[in-house]
C-alpha cells in the first residue's frame, strides 16, 4: 500500500448527499484517517465530490473532508425522457380522513406495469413494508407457473449470496420486479429498468430523485411513480409539487465528533499509525481520549529517542483488530443472526441490534422474500434468533415503550422550549397481529425483553400547567391533543432537518418527574402515561451520543411550532386525520382542536430562529 499512499493524487466521493447522519459521520472519520496516512507518506490528494440535489453540497463536503471546495452548480449531463407521476390514494372515509392503504395502491400500480411486461423496482420505507409488498406481488404472480420467481425482495439482513443472485437476475432480465429498501438506492449495478415505484416519500428530495433514477439509467424513456402515504410529509409533497420540482431546500447534517463514533475511529487510527503526543484528530481532546484508552490497555505512550516530549508516540498495544468492531452504518456493530430450524439448521439472515428487539422477539413473524417464519426463541446474550417456517395470514408489529430523563439542560427559551442531554430507556413490551390485505388487528401479545439504554441529546417542549388546565376540554381530550401535537411536531422536524423518520424519536410524559416521561414509541398507545395537566414533549436524536439533529432544531424552535400550527390548521379534515394529528385510533375526535388551541396559547415570540422558506402555511 505504500506506493498508493505516496502517489495518491485524487480521492473521488460520488453520491455525496447520501453521506449524512451516522453514515456521513463515520465517513468523515474514515477520511480523517486516510488524510493522516497520506501526510505520513508525503502526499496531499485533491478531493472531488459529486452530489445530486441538495442545499449545502460545499458545506457538507468541507465537513466530511476538512478541505475547502470550489462549487460547480450547473449540470451539462444529457437526460433521457422521464415521466414522474404522483399518486395520492383515494379517501375511503372522508369523516375520519382515512385513505386507501398506500401498500395496496403501490401493489395495484406495480401490477399495471408488470402486466405490460415492464421491468420494475419498488422501493418501500421499511423492511416490514418491503416483505409485505413482496408477498402481495408474489401472490399476484402465482397464477403463472414459476412466475413468482420473477418477483424478488431485497433488503438489509439478507445474506450476500442471496443479494448477488437477485442483482444478477435483474441484470439478466429474469427478475421482472424487485421490492427493495434503500439498500438498492445506489452503488449497485442492476441494469436498465423501465419503472421505479416509490411506496411512500423517502423523506428527502435527494433520496426521491436517487430512487427515481434507478429506472432508465441506460434506456430511453422511463417512469417514476410516487405513491403517497397518509403521513403529513407525503401529503404536503403531492399537494405542493412545485416544492419538489423547483429546488431543494434540504440540508445534510453530520456530527463526526460524536464520541461513540469518534472513539472507534481513534482506536483504528492508532492501530494504523502511532499518534504523536501533540497531534489532533477531530474536535475533541485527543490526548485526553488516548489517556482513557491507555488506562483500558489499548494504547501505550512511548518516549522518543530524542528525549523531547513532543516526539513521544501513542502505540496500539491490544491484540484486537479495532476495525472489526466498527459498523459504518450504525453506532453499534452488534448484529443478531437469524437461524432457520425448519428442516436443516441454517443461517438465513441477520438484523442490526437496534431492530432486533422489534423484529425478532418471540412469536414475531419474520419474513424473507414473502416466506413466513415464526420466531421460537431469541437468544439475547448469544445474539441469535431461532425461527421455523409457518403458514399464516398475518404479520406482527411491535409496540415499544420509552422513558426519557433529563440529565443536563444546555439552553432554555423561556422555560417552554429547551435543549440538552437526556437518558432514553426503550423496551419492546408487546406486539399486534395484523392481517394481510385487510390490515385488521387479529390479536396481540405481551413481551418481557431487556431494556435498551442510551444517552443522547434532545429538544423538549414543556407546556405550562396554567395553559393546559385553562383549556375548555376534559382531561382525556387534553391528553389526545398532546399526542396529536407530538405527532405533527415529529413530522415537521423531519422536513426541517432533512432526516429519516428513524433518526429522531418522540416521547411524551410529565414535566413533574424531573423530565421522566413514559410513552409507547410509535403508537403512543399508553395514554394513561401522559400527563394531561403538565406535559412535556421530547424530540430526541435516536442515536447514542446524539448525531447533531436536536441542536439545529432548537435554533429553529419558533419555526418548528409555527410550521406545526400551519400543518394542523391547514389540513382539510374536520376533526383530525393521519395527515395532521395521527390516526383516530391513536387520538380522539377532538385532538385537532385541542392541539391548535395549545399552539395558539403558547408564547408567540422568544424562541430561537425561524426559516420561512420551509413548509409554507395553508395558503
Amino acid at each position: 500500500w505504500i506506493k498508493l499512499f505516496e502517489n495518491l493524487k485524487y480521492i473521488v466521493i460520488d453520491e455525496l448527499h447520501t453521506y449524512r447522519g451516522v453514515f456521513g459521520s463515520h465517513l468523515a472519520n474514515v477520511l480523517r484517517r486516510l488524510r493522516r496516512i497520506c501526510r505520513h507518506y508525503g502526499s496531499s490528494p485533491v478531493f472531488v465530490c459529486c452530489s445530486a440535489t441538495i442545499a449545502n453540497p460545499s458545506d457538507l463536503a468541507e465537513h466530511l473532508t476538512g478541505e475547502r471546495f470550489e462549487l460547480v452548480e450547473r449540470s451539462g449531463a444529457p437526460r433521457a425522457e422521464k415521466l414522474f407521476v404522483f399518486v395520492n390514494p383515494p379517501v375511503v372515509n372522508r369523516q375520519l380522513g382515512i385513505r386507501r392503504s398506500y401498500l395496496a395502491e403501490a401493489r395495484r400500480v406495480s401490477l399495471e406495469f408488470l402486466k405490460r411486461d415492464l421491468q420494475i423496482i419498488v422501493f418501500a420505507e421499511s423492511r416490514l413494508a418491503t416483505e409485505i409488498l413482496t408477498r402481495y406481488l408474489k401472490d399476484a404472480a402465482d397464477s403463472a407457473p414459476g412466475a413468482s420467481d420473477s418477483v424478488r425482495g431485497y433488503r438489509g439482513g439478507y445474506l450476500p449470496k442471496r443479494r448477488r443472485e437477485i442483482e444478477k437476475g435483474l441484470r439478466d432480465g429474469e427478475v421482472r420486479a424487485v421490492v427493495a429498501t434503500s439498500a438498492l438506492e445506489l452503488g449497485i449495478d442492476i441494469g436498465a429498468l423501465d419503472v421505479a415505484v416509490l411506496a411512500g416519500y423517502p423523506g428527502t428530495i435527494a433520496a426521491t430523485w436517487q430512487r427515481a433514477g434507478r429506472a432508465g439509467r441506460r434506456a430511453g424513456r422511463s417512469a417514476a411513480v410516487l405513491v403517497a402515504t397518509s403521513a403529513p410529509l407525503d401529503q404536503f409533497i403531492v399537494r405542493n409539487p412545485s416544492y419538489f420540482f423547483d429546488s431543494s431546500p434540504e440540508h445534510a447534517l453530520i456530527n463526526p465528533d460524536n464520541l461513540h463514533i469518534l472513539l472507534d475511529h481513534i482506536k483504528c487510527a492508532a492501530f494504523e499509525l502511532p499518534f504523536r503526543s501533540d497531534e489532533r484528530f477531530g474536535g475533541e481532546d485527543l490526548q485526553q481520549i488516548l489517556g482513557v484508552l491507555s488506562e483500558e490497555g489499548f494504547v501505550h505512550l512511548a518516549a522518543a529517542d530524542s528525549g523531547s516530549p513532543s516526539d513521544a508516540r501513542w502505540h496500539w498495544t491490544s491484540e484486537s483488530y479495532p476495525a472489526d468492531a466498527v459498523s459504518l452504518r450504525s453506532v453499534s456493530s452488534d448484529n443478531f443472526v437469524v437461524v432457520d430450524t425448519t428442516d436443516v439448521t441454517k443461517v438465513i439472515g441477520e438484523t442490526d441490534f437496534t431492530s432486533a428487539l422489534t423484529t425478532l422477539h418471540p412469536k414475531a413473524i419474520y419474513i424473507v422474500e414473502g416466506k413466513l417464519f415464526q420466531v421460537d426463541k431469541l437468544d439475547f446474550d448469544g445474539r441469535k434468533a431461532y425461527v421455523r417456517e409457518v403458514e399464516c395470514d398475518y404479520y406482527t408489529d411491535a409496540i415499544t415503550y420509552s422513558r426519557v430523563t433529563v440529565l443536563d439542560c444546555f439552553a432554555d427559551a423561556g422555560g417552554v422550549v429547551a435543549h440538552g442531554e437526556v437518558h432514553v430507556v426503550s423496551r419492546t413490551v408487546g406486539f399486534k397481529k395484523i392481517k394481510f390485505y385487510t390490515n385488521e388487528n387479529v390479536g396481540s401479545g405481551e413481551l418481557d425483553l431487556p431494556e435498551h439504554q442510551m444517552h443522547t441529546t434532545s429538544l423538549w417542549l414543556t407546556i405550562p400547567r396554567e395553559l393546559m388546565t385553562g383549556l375548555p376540554f376534559d382531561r382525556d381530550d387534553r391528553r389526545d391533543g398532546v399526542v396529536g401535537l407530538a405527532f405533527a411536531m415529529g413530522q415537521v422536524a423531519q422536513l426541517l432537518l432533512m432526516c429519516d423518520r428513524h433518526d429522531i424519536g418522540i416521547s411524551i410524559g410529565s414535566a413533574e418527574t424531573s423530565g421522566e416521561t413514559k410513552s409507547l414509541g410509535r403508537r403512543f398507545a399508553s395514554s394513561e402515561a401522559i400527563d394531561a395537566d403538565h406535559p412535556r414533549i421530547f424530540v430526541y436524536d435516536n442515536y447514542p451520543g446524539g448525531i447533531g439533529f436536536s441542536e439545529p432544531l432548537f435554533r429553529m424552535a419558533q419555526d418548528l411550532l409555527g410550521k406545526t400550527r400551519d400543518l394542523i390548521g391547514g389540513c382539510p379534515c374536520e376533526s383530525g386525520c393521519p395527515s395532521c394529528v395521527g390516526p383516530l385510533g391513536e387520538t380522539g375526535p377532538r385532538a385537532k382542536a385541542v392541539a391548535l388551541d395549545i399552539l395558539s396559547r403558547l408564547p408567540a415570540t422568544g424562541f430561537p430562529g425561524a426559516r420561512d422558506d420551509v413548509f409554507p402555511g395553508p395558503e
